[in-house]
């Protein structure tokens, strides 16, 4: 019920009829199409009030429906319709806001003619440019923009503004559902840097740079996309313990850092070609106050740090993120990112792991944005950039309270531009997207070809879930996909008994032998997987969402108690031998299978995440942390000491990824390639890879999850040498193999 519900109010002959309004959508500027119940007669001109008051030229029968034919309405109003003395029904502006498009530059531009403003505001009354005359000063002045018929508003200066900052204020209809708040400055949606004030508030402005930088050569890499072992990292987790020796802990630089044990020289070790980083993009990393009412009514029940960590809430989509830099830092109510060195800085991160074969993934999260700061696009305009309910409340299938609105045209423009951006500015190899079964299909479908445009080995990756669940639709797209169905199956899904996978002696859910056989062809679609080919498929154990590898084995086997307080870190980081052999088993699968691989930070040691002492008000200190976004400090730091402690399976993965990307058997293999040796424990997989088509030597690879009884089967003619096994084997073996509970081995023909 409206306010303004009176007014819609009189005589009507036609009264006793029960007329409602059901659906109003507006087409255009000028037209309404409304569908209506109770309704014996074609409604005319004279039946039908607009509010605001609007005239009614004409009514027009169409399909299930009446065109409304008004005099031309505004851009920025919010329109109710009434047919009789019905009550107002809020018209939805999404046919109208949809057929809105522009090409025209957004952002700032910066040419030899001057410097030129642009932003995507169609229902804004008014929007300001506010310029700043450095980006950490308060001394501004503020410029009227002008709206073009697409709904950009535009601003033009015949100077170069380098060296300064800017913002936006943008106004529009107040209403109960709105997000507008012209007494904000808001940065540019646009950004290619931001410097913003450390507060929940997340204030920020737009740098104007001189983005220039001598890249000496680099380009992307043109790693076969079969062949990628992907290392995932959060960039500060890697350098910012003290184990590390990093002389610049937590920013971009310190990550290329020599002469440390952690960040770049870590990766080398391991011997990977491809590192994931947890989103660099300008993020909300302060989240309002603990147990305290704010402003707009919202109380934080839930995080007791108040802060993001792992940076899935995106503030900037083409702006790196300003504590990363070197001049980061999170001092309360102070200015970060001011000099803009975050650009020059990552692009030198992105050409050092260039320089040394490694590719740079970036995780991406374009299905919502941060959730309570100024983020600029809630301000800008909420009912073009968000999915909404009926009431004009933010849908939350994310999670994350702001799902949004990908398929919009111009919503899509931002995130193929980001994606360009990222591209061509800092020669991103690729990029994995979070909870994209959000993102509209057709945007994926554009990204893929767009991204291919500038580099044809573009590597796309979704995680295939949110509000759904479709590794299928991702591959028949051309994109790749994570999977959690070999995750799923070698570990299981939760350390309950129920739950748990085939290193534990069971499978998982409906897993089966023939769900092993699928797994290690690559899971693909005429094994009844979700993959056209295995290049789409990254094979994995463990991510940075829920327990660590470690830890699912540490609480499946019992050894650590849901809830338990741990006292003795170092002794619970430190594997026994049984959960060695669980941890080597599981690995010896995951890299003999076709597809890519995907470890975790902290995988190949067993890592564990104990929830580590701090101000905040955590009762779950000192226990095992499933899931620890919120946590800047040593429960998600990687403790180098640990990993001396396990030096054993860090050894164990290094052979693995040398095996992985030394022979084309295990990243190429077709399904005659692989040869699956039969035998009577369901639980036991014994195949061999056939190298001669690759002028490669042959491997078989034996594992046996049963928990209580050996296996045996007979090995194809010759002798093979024993290379990698979980146990204390060695040698050369021929004819009848045995192999014993929870063993795994990894042979390779020699004669």
């Amino acid at each position: 019920m409206y306010s303004e519900q009176s007014e819609f109010q009189g005589h009507n002959p036609h009264s006793s009829h029960s007329v409602s309004v059901f659906s109003a959508d507006q087409i255009n500027l000028t037209t309404f199409f409304v569908r209506t119940s109770g309704l014996p007669f074609p409604p005319g001109p004279d039946h039908i009030r607009v509010f605001p008051e609007t005239a009614v030229l004409a009514v027009n029968p169409a399909y299930d429906g009446y065109m409304v034919i008004t005099e031309p309405l505004r851009w920025d109003e919010n329109y109710s319709v009434s047919v009789l003395d019905s009550e107002p029904r809020r018209v939805n502006p999404d046919e109208w806001l949809n057929t809105l498009y522009s090409d025209k530059p957004l952002g700032v531009t910066v040419s030899p003619a001057g410097t030129g403003f642009g932003v995507f505001a169609p229902r804004a009354t008014w929007v300001r440019l506010v310029l700043f005359s450095t980006p950490d000063s308060e001394n501004y002045i503020e410029f009227e923009m002008n709206r073009d018929e697409n709904g950009v508003w535009e601003l033009f200066f015949p100077e170069n503004l380098t060296g300064k900052a800017y913002g936006y204020r943008v106004a529009g209809k107040p209403d109960e559902t709105e997000w507008f708040n012209p007494d904000v400055v808001i940065a540019d949606p646009y950004s290619h840097a931001m410097t913003s004030v450390n507060t929940w508030h997340h204030s920020s402005r737009t740098l104007i740079l001189d983005e220039s930088f001598d890249w000496q050569g680099d380009t992307f890499l043109r790693h076969n996309l079969n062949e990628l072992v992907i290392y995932e990292t959060h960039l500060r987790d890697l350098t910012v313990h003290p184990s590390s020796g990093c002389t610049r802990p937590g920013t971009y630089l310190g990550f290329i850092e020599e002469n440390q044990t952690g960040g770049l020289p870590h990766l080398r070790k391991m011997g990977v070609n491809a590192v994931e980083f947890l989103p660099l993009m300008e993020y909300g990393k302060i989240e309002i106050p603990y147990q305290k009412q704010v402003e707009n009514g919202m109380m934080n029940t839930w995080n007791a740090y108040s802060r993001n960590h792992w940076g899935y809430m995106t503030t900037g989509f083409f702006a790196p993120e300003s504590y990363y830099a070197t001049d980061g830092h999170l001092i309360p109510g102070q200015r970060i990112g001011a000099s803009g060195r975050q650009v020059t800085e990552m692009k030198e991160m992105v050409r050092v792991l260039h320089e040394n074969n490694i590719a740079v993934i970036l995780d991406v999260v374009y299905n919502h944005v941060s959730q309570y700061n100024h983020n600029p696009l809630k301000l800008i305009d909420k009912k073009y950039y968000f999915r909404l309910d009926e009431w004009g409340n933010p849908l939350s299938e994310s999670g994350c309270g702001n799902d949004f609105k990908t398929e919009r045209p111009m919503a899509r423009r931002l995130i193929l531009d980001s994606i360009r951006h990222w591209m061509t500015h800092y020669h991103i190899d690729g990029f994995r997207f979070d909870l994209a079964q959000l993102i509209d299909k057709e945007t994926c479908a554009q990204i893929y070809h767009e991204a291919r445009k500038i580099n044809p080995n573009v590597f796309l990756v979704a995680e295939p879930w949110g509000g759904g669940y479709d590794p299928n639709g991702f591959a028949d797209i051309g994109w790749a996909s994570w999977n959690d169905q070999i995750r799923n199956g070698l570990k299981g899904f939760h350390p309950h008994d129920e739950n748990k996978g085939l290193i534990f002696g069971r499978f998982f859910n409906q897993q089966d032998f023939f769900s092993l056989v699928r797994f290690v062809r690559g899971s693909l679609r005429q094994d009844g997987g979700q993959f056209h080919r295995p290049s789409q498929n990254v094979n994995y154990l463990e991510s940075h969402d829920d327990h660590t590898f470690g830890d699912f084995i540490r609480l499946a086997t019992g050894r650590v108690k849901p809830g338990q307080k741990i006292d003795d870190l170092t002794e619970n980081a430190r594997l026994t031998s049984y959960e060695l052999k669980l941890h080597k088993l599981a690995a010896t699968l995951l890299f003999t299978a076709q597809g890519n691989v995907m470890i975790a930070q902290g995988q190949e040691f067993g890592r564990s995440k104990v929830t580590a002492p701090s101000p905040a008000h955590d009762p779950h200190i000192g226990e095992i942390d499933h899931n620890s976004y919120e946590k800047d400090n040593e429960t998600n730091f990687i403790n180098f000491s640990h990993l001396e402690l396990n030096e054993d399976l860090v050894e164990f993965y290094r052979e693995l990824i040398a095996l992985k990307k030394t022979y084309r058997v295990f990243t190429h293999c077709s399904t005659k390639d692989i040869n699956f040796f039969p035998n009577m424990n369901t639980l036991a997989l014994f195949y061999e890879l056939e190298g001669g088509g690759f002028e490669e030597p042959d491997f078989f690879v034996a594992v046996n999850a049963n928990h209580r009884h050996p296996s045996d089967c007979h090995l194809p003619d010759g002798k093979w040498q024993i290379l990698l096994t979980n146990g204390d084997r060695s040698g050369v073996v021929s004819g009848k193999l045995t192999v014993h509970q929870t063993e795994a081995l990894i042979l390779m023909k020699i004669d």
